[in-house]
């Protein structure tokens, strides 16, 4: 088990359902905690800097540079400035896929059939990147600022020929993991299926959104100290943060 960097209450919790979508400022120094309540769940998470949202989540680089093609405890997520706008610091899942992406929606119809408002009403049939769009909308971003994501809670392995393979029943209920923010970071994030879960049936899961405030924000850095490219990283963020 990870060791946690938190000890107070929860500075707030959010429901947020299968299918929905939010966003928000996390904090220099905060925790978001992402839990998976029922089990099977996805969430597809874009990250930019809300000072300047120019600056965004570059996961080429967060892959590259910790030389790895999934993500869990001791990784962090690069912008494509160098910085570390947040880090796993937590994780009882054990791995994030990040190749993924989300289905729009002619994607999604072809997946999952029509599942039109008019006849489904709040069930009806929700879509990644227009969850993403709608949310995008309220901090005054477009299509154009549309980003890669991180899927949590989703197992995606490559074979010895390149090809996908999802992991069906990698997160069980209970599982959660936990981003520690050194910056201030805009997050825009839904509960979709991920686009390579081999399901026909559209059953998107709930999660349960936890804030906390780090009790030693150095030690929760330190925890990241996992490759000498992160320890760069967060040079680079300490001087932005100046």
């Amino acid at each position: 088990m990870t060791a946690l960097f938190h000890t107070s209450p929860a500075l707030r919790e959010e429901f947020l359902p299968g299918g929905g979508h939010t966003s928000f400022i996390l904090r220099r120094g905060q925790i978001l905690r992402l839990t998976d309540i029922d089990g099977g769940a996805n969430v597809s998470m874009m990250m930019l800097n809300p000072h300047e949202k120019s600056e965004r989540l570059n996961l080429p680089d967060t892959l590259k540079g910790q030389h790895t093609a999934r993500l869990t405890a001791g990784h962090c997520f690069y912008s494509d400035m160098g910085r570390v706008l947040a880090g796993i610091i937590a994780d009882n899942c054990g791995w994030h896929d990040p190749f993924g992406g989300v289905l729009n929606a002619q994607e999604t119809e072809e997946k999952y059939g029509a599942g039109r408002y008019q006849e489904l009403r709040n069930t009806f049939h929700r879509n990644g990147a227009d969850n993403l769009l709608v949310e995008m909308g309220k901090w005054d971003l477009g299509l154009e600022d549309l980003l890669m994501v991180v899927n949590f809670f989703s197992k995606v392995t490559v074979d010895s020929a390149g090809r996908f393979q999802f992991c069906a029943g990698h997160s069980t209920p209970g599982n959660y993991v936990e981003l520690f923010a050194p910056m201030d970071v805009l997050m825009v994030l839904t509960a979709l299926p991920h686009p390579m879960n081999p399901s026909g049936d559209y059953a998107p899961r709930p999660v349960q959104l936890s804030w906390y405030q780090a009790d030693d924000e150095q030690a929760a850095v330190e925890s990241l100290f996992t490759r000498d490219e992160n320890q760069r990283a967060f040079t680079n963020t300490h001087l932005f943060a100046l």
